[in-house]
């Protein structure tokens, strides 16, 4: 299989520890820029997009879990970094459990953002990759793009939703439509108990896609875990409540 080489960013003090920084899919990098100025503050923070998303490059699918974790793996392998922590949102947590539960010396500690072990089948993210497939990706902008964010947000910052709708629309169809799949038939229960770093789990209290009760199960599996969940946020919780995940994120990955 060929390893895509990801558009990536490192910022931070050249010589501290690095802390990996890995978005949902239909996201870019940008999305973790309300983490920034708190994680750079003592550590180097190396920042992806997924294929298809950002300058990475989008070939045909189809895709698996492997292929894309194995992407990330590339970045860090390409730049020596042998032990980093990291944090995953979405999709980009369930890549990082595979690195984990695979590669386990690679990870020394892990924080995941609305984390789940395997995907809702009432999501049914086949069909959205078909909707994408047949229709162009504006078909299913708004079915992917309201969960990220509670209506309180949207009606007092309409700027952010506006600005995360657009990045949404410049990702390549045929990659979303690719991860789309991958994640309709995403199941790693059978990888979490292998999983050995320490790893806090967050998720948000009016998170539409992924409830809370999807991170305590994912918590519960995990043989070394802690679970948070933070109020007043909807899926991409880093944006929305960013000085409590900013809390969480020093507190677990970067003291």
């Amino acid at each position: 299989m060929a390893l895509i080489p990801l558009q990536y960013r490192l910022d931070g003090p050249v010589h501290a520890p690095v802390v990996l920084l890995v978005p949902p899919f239909g996201t870019k990098m940008s999305v973790w820029e309300p983490q920034m100025p708190e994680l750079t503050r003592n550590r180097q923070v190396l920042r992806i997009n997924h294929r298809g998303h950002g300058t990475s490059p989008a070939p045909g699918g189809p895709y698996s879990v492997e292929d894309l974790a194995l992407d990330v793996l590339g970045v860090l392998e390409g730049h020596g970094f042998s032990r980093v922590s990291a944090v995953g949102a979405g999709f980009g947590g369930s890549l990082l459990l595979w690195i984990a539960a695979n590669s386990p010396r690679t990870l020394e500690r892990l924080a995941l953002l609305a984390g789940t072990p395997r995907t809702p089948p009432m999501h049914r993210w086949d069909r959205v990759a078909s909707r994408v497939r047949g229709a162009g990706l504006e078909s299913v902008t708004s079915d992917v793009v309201l969960p990220w964010f509670t209506p309180d947000l949207t009606e007092d910052r309409p700027e952010v939703a506006a600005r995360f709708t657009e990045d949404f629309g410049s990702t390549d169809p045929g990659a979303f439509a690719s991860i789309c799949d991958t994640v309709a038939g995403m199941d790693q229960r059978n990888l979490v108990s292998g999983v050995r770093a320490p790893t806090m789990v967050v998720s948000a209290a009016h998170d539409p896609l992924l409830p809370p009760g999807h991170g305590r199960r994912l918590a519960d599996g995990l043989p070394d875990s802690r679970f948070e969940v933070v109020s007043g946020a909807a899926h991409l919780l880093g944006v929305e409540r960013a000085d409590r995940v900013n809390e969480l994120l020093v507190e677990h990955v970067a003291a």
